[in-house]
């Protein structure tokens, strides 16, 4: 049967309404509410009239009752539900960094440094960033401790105070980056590119730097007591006021290629044999 138009109209004037109250959970949720009382409230109003006192008791225990299941169950199960959606916005986190891993862009760069300190406002600091490309990226005090970084690129980048404490950096190019300050105590970086970063005040003990590239690297007032530098390249480097004290595998010839030792503190042999071969590297 066709409805007439005035029907029509008042029936999909009901059928917007209902809409509208169903899209609003706070309104449809008053509107249960009020329903639910009207019935309970009408029924149960014989109770009040002819037993109020018997009827009141029973609904104080009621009440004891809902309290004890929001102190319980509901505050247990948004916990649990809380903890959840924290473990999938972290999956996701790490999802995303995995996609863009070998992505040679600067969204892509951007998108992964975000992501980065997202994990690190959730206290998560150990990430998988192998052959990650990150150059040019704001790196500033993030928190890198324990992270596999092998391979990453991360040249033109800023790392300032930076915690990269047993961080494996092996292979990673920090060419021209600023490391200044940085945290990297027992840290992982044979091979890794640092040709002319800057990494004043860096702390690089015990870290392993075999056949690491310090070219002309500005290394004022570095950290690298019982550091392993077999092998490294320190040409024109300055490491004017560096600690190279317990140093493993340094020697003489890599020392003198480097551009001042000026107030460098070396173990003894080696701070007569460079006083003896090149005392101007120590000289002001």
């Amino acid at each position: 049967m066709r409805l007439t138009y005035p029907v029509q109209k008042v029936l999909n004037r009901i059928i917007d309404r209902f809409n509208d109250i169903v899209e609003k959970p706070l309104v449809t949720a008053a509107w249960v509410l009020a329903l639910v009382t009207l019935v309970v409230v009408g029924l149960s109003l014989p109770y009040y009239i002819d037993d109020s006192a018997s009827f009141g008791a029973q609904v104080l225990a009621e009440a004891h009752g809902m309290i004890f299941d929001i102190a319980v169950i509901g505050i247990l199960l948004f916990w649990l539900n809380q903890r959840g959606e924290i473990r999938q916005r972290i999956r996701i986190y790490q999802d995303e960094i995995d996609d863009f891993r070998l992505l040679e862009s600067d969204e892509a760069s951007f998108r992964t440094v975000g992501n980065i300190k997202r994990l690190n406002r959730h206290q998560i600091s150990q990430i998988n960033l192998v052959n990650s490309c990150l150059p040019r990226t704001n790196l500033n005090y993030v928190n890198l401790t324990g992270s596999n970084m092998n391979s990453a690129n991360l040249t033109n980048s800023s790392l300032i105070e930076t915690n990269l404490e047993g961080t494996r950096l092996n292979q990673a190019n920090f060419e021209n980056s600023n490391l200044n300050q940085a945290n990297m105590h027992n840290a992982y970086a044979s091979g890794a590119n640092f040709k002319d970063a800057f990494l004043i005040k860096a702390q690089l003990q015990n870290a392993f730097l075999i056949k690491a590239n310090f070219s002309n690297a500005y290394l004022m007032e570095a950290d690298l007591q019982n550091s392993y530098l077999m092998g490294a390249d320190f040409e024109n480097a300055s490491l004017y006021k560096a600690d190279l004290r317990g140093a493993k595998g340094l020697t003489v010839e890599q020392l003198m290629k480097a551009k001042t030792l000026y107030l460098a503190k070396l173990d003894e042999e080696l701070q007569r044999e460079i006083n003896e071969r090149v005392p101007l590297l120590v000289a002001v």
